[in-house]
């Protein structure tokens, strides 16, 4: 199944035209470590391992519903979790980022029972000079561990990877830039649009709708369902519910129009467990069973 809103390692190889390692294809834990240069840009989405980025230059960093700037180096977190993206202003893209999975520390401790993994915590922390070079070094102790045979690597991989979490709670996070209210409510409904959409076209009965509740996504967007529900009500006078159903609606009438698939294959692809609570929505909104509309529209 492709994933429309969340990168797996499969595409992060891809995009980065590098052969998938071994570990990925064997399903065990990994880890590896790059410069930033060797990387292109994406948009904001989640992916789906972690990754400890240090960004060096000035940056305006997104997460969830929030803007942070850097002027210098920052040390950034990221989670399968929270969608983020970044934006150079100065045009620099330099620094190191290591991506790793949550297996590679089977074992040896619990990512999400540290507060830089939770929702709720701030990702971005701004460095000194001199915690600037102590992070650099680390990085650079990846770079060279990572390509050697030594039968431990992954234990000092895992060592340094700890020490970077371990530095950015000792400090105090970036803070927040402050929006408009309006501006953030435009942000909310952009964030959750964008979610949604990533979500379609659906091209194989394969596939399925993952994000179908509104606490789906006010989960990822790190919000309260109401507070979300509130935004998007204020912003497009609908509410979410309304919203998700409504672009359900829109993809259930393409497949049904364009796709030869089965009425069962349809409900199961936009998230229905049982094909009779589809025809019940369909009937619902149209007035009509999906058969009919299929009938009605290939005349």
């Amino acid at each position: 199944m492709y994933n429309y809103f969340m990168e797996t390692l499969e595409a992060f190889y891809k995009r980065i035209t590098q052969p998938l390692p071994p570990t990925i294809e064997n399903g065990l834990g990994h880890f590896n470590v790059f410069t930033r240069q060797a990387c292109i840009d994406i948009p904001y989405s989640r992916k789906n391992y972690f990754k400890i980025t240090l960004l060096k230059g000035k940056h305006k960093v997104h997460y969830a519903d929030k803007t942070v700037e850097c002027e210098h180096c920052a040390l950034m977190f990221s989670d399968p979790l929270v969608p983020y993206s970044w934006e150079s202003l100065d045009g620099k893209k330099e620094g190191y980022f290591c991506i790793f999975t949550e297996a590679f520390f089977h074992h040896y401790g619990v990512l999400r029972e540290y507060p830089v993994y939770k929702p709720d915590h701030p990702k971005l922390f701004l460095l000194s000079e001199e915690t600037a070079k102590e992070v650099e070094t680390l990085f650079e102790k990846m770079l060279a561990e990572i390509s050697s045979n030594y039968a431990y690597k992954d234990d000092l991989l895992r060592n340094w990877t700890m020490e970077l979490i371990h530095i950015a709670l000792k400090m105090q996070p970036a803070t927040i830039i402050p929006d408009a209210q309006s501006d953030k409510k435009r942000k909310i409904d952009s964030l959750f649009n964008e979610l949604l959409e990533r979500q379609f076209p659906i091209t194989s009965p394969y596939e399925r709708l993952v994000l179908k509740n509104p606490s789906d996504f006010a989960r990822l967007l790190n919000i309260h369902p109401n507070h979300l529900n509130r935004t998007l009500k204020e912003v497009s006078e609908k509410t979410t519910t309304e919203r998700i159903s409504g672009r359900i609606l829109e993809e259930a009438k393409i497949l049904l129009k364009h796709s030869s698939w089965s009425i069962s294959d349809i409900a199961f692809a936009l998230g229905y467990e049982e094909s009779a609570h589809f025809i019940h929505f369909f009937k619902k909104k149209l007035n009509q069973t999906p058969q009919i509309y299929r009938q009605t529209q290939n005349v």
